[in-house]
């Protein structure tokens, strides 16, 4: 089983180390520092790696600045259209800051 989801499109990202960050909701927030995380695709639960989580820490989107953008590897305009399609009613959000331990064979 899984403990944390992303879509398949951010996997390529994460195996190369592009996207070192995921913005959650509170659902999302219980992690903590030092969490390893077993990492699945969205779509169909497929395990793709491991995860090690570095830091959680609260923001909102208005917060969200050009270095989010870029640990999520995507513009700032854009970062925010994702967030805004996946969690529309929320404003408040979570940084998890996180690295990859390994890569699926």
């Amino acid at each position: 089983m899984n403990d944390i989801t992303f879509y398949q499109r951010f996997e390529a990202d994460i195996l190369a180390g592009r996207k070192t960050i995921t913005i959650r909701d509170k659902s999302e927030s219980h992690f903590k520092a030092g969490d390893i995380l077993r990492v699945g695709r969205f779509e169909d639960n497929q395990y793709f790696c491991t995860i090690e989580v570095l830091s959680v820490s609260p923001i909102t989107l208005d917060e969200l600045t050009e270095q989010h953008a870029k640990q999520e590897n995507m513009g700032l305009d854009e970062l925010k259209e994702v967030i805004r399609g996946i969690y529309s009613n929320e404003g408040s959000f979570y940084v998890i800051s996180f690295k990859s331990l390994n890569r699926r064979n």
